[in-house]
């Protein structure tokens, strides 16, 4: 829900409120991101849909619009931690790109972190890894803090 409120209406549904809040979401029938499976138990969480579902983004100095055309925004992973270092996140990605277009996406975002330090806690990844949006195809368009770019995949020009 972070990217979906302001920073203090997020810190006032902390918890509870927010659960239900993105409860509210699902029940809308709007697709608030994309699971992934190992058998039947779910092990990876992203959030894609159009950026103009994530208000947040628009009050970014960092992440503030790059050009008018329309995006679909990656905001958030979760990545189970037996999974994680084992290119889920990459998996994913590729799995997403395929979900836009059958969407009618003309352009994917993201904004991962790019890290100073090889060994970042997976605390501060909920965004994923520059690297893993490399291997997807994604190319940074922009850069506005030093570990934090902005990517790109175009499926139309």
């Amino acid at each position: 829900m972070w990217w979906k409120l302001t920073k203090s209406e997020f810190e006032k549904n902390k918890g509870e409120a927010n659960k239900k809040l993105m409860k509210r979401i699902v029940e809308s029938n709007e697709t608030p991101g994309i699971l992934a499976y190992h058998n039947s138990e779910p092990i990876g969480w992203c959030a894609v849909a159009p950026r103009d579902k994530y208000p947040t983004l628009e009050r970014s100095n960092i992440l503030k619009r790059v050009d008018d055309r329309p995006v679909w925004s990656i905001v958030c992973f979760y990545i189970d931690r037996r999974y994680r270092k084992a290119g889920l996140t990459t998996a994913m990605l590729e799995f997403i790109i395929d979900y836009c277009r059958k969407q009618g996406a003309e352009i994917i975002e993201g904004y991962p972190v790019d890290p100073i330090k090889s060994n970042m806690p997976p605390v501060f990844a909920w965004t994923g890894f520059a690297s893993s949006f490399r291997k997807a195809g994604f190319k940074e368009i922009a850069r506005r803090s030093k570990t934090r770019p902005i990517m790109r995949y175009e499926l139309r020009k």
